[in-house]
């Protein structure tokens, strides 16, 4: 991060001592030990490329601000305590995020969910890193694009009172040749972005300084390790892998928080600005303080009875989550599921969360997951598809989306947030197939012995009227209408070798549904010969080939006159010879 991105009123070092503390004490029995102060170094990752590396900011500085505790209005149960990251109302500042970098949030976690699904990355985590880290971009000041506009540069790790990370890049991204700053709104060191970075926009360019490709970058980062974030465990080892610092584990879960209780999207450059930084040391002491302009009274003297402790007020316990009370889910009357390649299928998979008594359960979240060798997808490209129960506890998954490949596969139904048994559904892609077959030319087939056909075979499959692309076919020279074995004689293709071939497989119709076949030639065998298609779905055509005898070619008759020098030699030697 670079130093103050602007000023506002800053809250008090009470109210961010009192918040860390009580997000601490949440999370501390569960979370990764973190050795050191607060700024301990991170120890040595492997990344995918084998070196070795810091955390993704080179623990850099981050924003120290937290969410608002409490609504500024009574809460309907004045005795219960405010929770931490509760918004002081939809509208207040604090819970606005700037909408290109909103979007860019929910664009990653909508990746992320396809591409690591076990992951179970929230846009709220990135929300809370990126506000930590950047402010949400300055407020928002980002393009149409959704590039930075200006450099947003952490400070130079040049080891004095940061990590020493001499420079990697050659200042390609911080614009320093001698050490590494951190880059963006999410704020990736050059070793880190150069391994983690990528294209969230779609431009063909993985900028740091592009929201959009941060936002993405940080969600494979999260992701990586098979880290489930759905866990404690794992959302506290992803989140000190970014930063490792107890206290920046605590301001980000501190937003987390903050962020799934409620906000909305501002204009972009509206967003509110972050002040206070983890290495600012100018700020009040640390220790809480609820003083006033009115001067506080003096202690009591160790005369003075001492004010009784107040009996503890037991802690609430919490009511069940929807989720919560899902015992399993079952089937809701799903059709068989079938659909030739490339098609929609036209059936989608109902299923019905409920509880131990049968009973249905709205409102909970379903993920449908297509597992097993397969290209078909949910309508949108997506594998992985997320649905909520409605009021009869059925949740429908978008439909399915058949590819090429055919043959079976799974789509798996789990619930979100609960560990119960997943319920599998089979569905099936069948081939392609044609009813029809046509000639698309009137054009006779014929040719003279020994010679080539002057046309080609031309024909278009349908099915059920309609164009039937993709269709798998085979052509065969037949001997006769009731014989389709092959032909010994007569008309034939050639292969690449130029090798005499009588049948064709491993043909498909195109996209108009159209498939013309290779040159025919013929042998010397004339006749009228057979030539069948067929394509898969029992689509049949035979077309007739006529194979007609070479014109005869005659010899020249000789001449009486065509050599006078032998006729009058013949003659003489007639008068020459003595009579009988």
């Amino acid at each position: 991060m670079t130093a103050h991105f602007g000023r506002r009123l800053r809250k008090g070092a009470a109210t961010t001592a009192v918040a860390a503390a009580a997000v601490a004490a949440l999370s501390a029995s569960q979370a990764p030990a973190v050795t050191g102060g607060d700024r301990a170094t991170a120890a040595g990752q492997v990344t995918p490329d084998g070196s070795t590396e810091h955390s993704a900011t080179g623990d850099s500085p981050y924003y120290t601000d937290l969410p608002p505790l409490s609504s500024p209005s009574p809460s309907p149960s004045s005795s219960q305590p405010p929770t931490i990251g509760t918004p002081v109302s939809i509208g207040e500042a604090e819970a606005g995020i700037p909408a290109t970098v909103l979007d860019a949030y929910r664009k990653a976690e909508a990746e992320l969910a396809g591409s690591k699904p076990g992951c179970n990355l929230p846009w709220q985590l990135l929300a809370a890193i990126g506000k930590v880290e950047s402010g949400q971009a300055r407020g928002g000041q980002v393009d149409a694009n959704g590039t930075t506009t200006s450099k947003i540069l952490g400070p130079t790790l040049d080891g004095n009172g940061f990590a020493l990370i001499k420079d990697t890049d050659n200042g390609q991204y911080d614009g320093n040749s001698q050490y590494d700053q951190a880059v963006g709104p999410m704020q990736f060191i050059p070793t880190t972005w150069a391994w983690a970075g990528r294209d969230g926009n779609g431009d063909g360019v993985k900028d740091p300084n592009n929201v959009y490709d941060a936002a993405l970058a940080a969600g494979h980062y999260l992701c990586r390790n098979d880290w489930n974030l759905s866990t404690t465990a794992g959302l506290h080892s992803a989140i000190l892998s970014y930063n490792n610092s107890q206290d920046y584990l605590n301001t980000v879960l501190s937003w987390l928080e903050y962020y799934r209780k409620g906000t909305h999207s501002v204009p972009d450059g509206t967003g509110t600005v972050s002040t206070g930084r983890s290495d600012d040391n100018s700020g009040a002491s640390s220790t809480p303080s609820h003083s006033s302009s009115t001067p506080s009274t003096s202690s009591p003297s160790p005369s003075t009875p001492s004010t009784p402790t107040p009996t503890p007020t037991p802690t609430p316990t919490p009511t069940p989550t929807p989720t919560d009370t899902v015992a399993k889910l079952a089937d809701a009357g799903t059709a068989k599921l079938t659909a030739m390649a490339g098609d929609q299928f036209s059936k989608k998979i109902s299923t019905r969360a409920v509880t131990s008594a049968g009973k249905a359960v709205a409102k909970v979240n379903v993920r449908f997951t297509i597992v097993g060798t397969t290209d078909a997808t949910f309508v949108g490209g997506e594998k992985v598809a997320k649905a909520v129960t409605n009021s009869s506890g059925v949740a429908v998954a978008p439909a399915l989306q058949a590819g090429e490949t055919t043959g079976d596969f799974t789509v798996r139904a789990t619930i979100l947030g609960r560990t119960i048994a997943a319920l599998d559904y089979t569905a099936s892609v069948t081939p392609r197939v044609a009813d029809a077959l046509a000639r698309t030319s009137t054009t006779v087939l014929t040719c003279t012995a020994g010679g080539e056909f002057a046309d080609q075979v031309e024909v278009k499959a349908t099915y059920n009227g309609a164009v039937a692309d993709k269709v798998a076919a085979t052509a065969t020279l037949i001997k006769a209408a009731g014989d389709a074995t092959e032909n010994d004689k007569g008309p034939y293709f050639k292969d690449a070798d130029g090798k005499t071939v009588r049948t064709l497989t491993g043909l498909a119709t195109d996209a108009n549904g159209l498939l013309k076949l290779p040159k025919l030639y013929a042998d010397d065998t004339t006749g009228t010969f057979l030539l069948k298609i067929t394509t898969t779905g029992g689509a049949t055509l035979t077309v007739e080939l006529t194979v007609t005898a070479a014109p005869a070619t005659s010899s020249p008759s000789p001449s009486a006159s065509a050599d006078p020098s032998a006729s009058a030699s013949a003659s003489a030697s007639t008068s020459a010879s003595p009579s009988a």
